[in-house]
């Protein structure tokens, strides 16, 4: 679980309610909040919504944009 993608998808409102924010589906939101919010999305939060960021570790709220086999090697 990744802490930081939590909370900020907390502080968003709920995983329904970011899923409608990003014209995504629910599970897409739940993958979120285990392996960090992907890059474009994370932008658009900076921008739109900077104070759900306030005391959060963007980098580690994050996703990696390695794939499981990136990190493997």
């Amino acid at each position: 679980m990744n802490t930081q993608a939590t909370t900020v998808v907390e502080r968003l409102g709920d995983t329904a309610e970011v899923a409608r924010m990003f014209e995504v589906r629910m599970p897409s939101v739940s993958e979120w909040k285990k392996s960090g919010i992907p890059k474009a999305r994370m932008m658009f939060i900076k921008a739109v919504h900077p104070e759900a960021l306030d005391g959060i570790d963007v980098v580690a709220a994050t996703a990696s944009s390695a794939t499981p086999q990136q990190v493997e090697a």
